[in-house]
């Protein structure tokens, strides 16, 4: 595999796992009601993300070795 190519998989792999972690940890919507907070989230696209991010690591590491 190209080394710029390496490259470019490596860095969209870190950012597509930065962006889910991201995504997990930020509520969507939150609403506070007096002493009662109340937040929302819907992660399954975030787990989606992550796992999309780790496959392109992966990839971009295994295509690596075999050149």
């Amino acid at each position: 595999m190209n080394k710029t190519i390496k490259l470019i998989t490596l860095i969209v792999g870190v950012a597509l796992i930065a962006y889910g972690i991201f995504t997990v940890i930020s509520p969507e919507a939150s609403v506070s009601i007096g002493p009662l907070n109340a937040e929302v989230q819907d992660n399954n696209n975030a787990y989606i993300t992550i796992g999309l991010g780790v496959v392109v690591l992966l990839v971009s590491l295994i295509a690596g070795k075999k050149a």
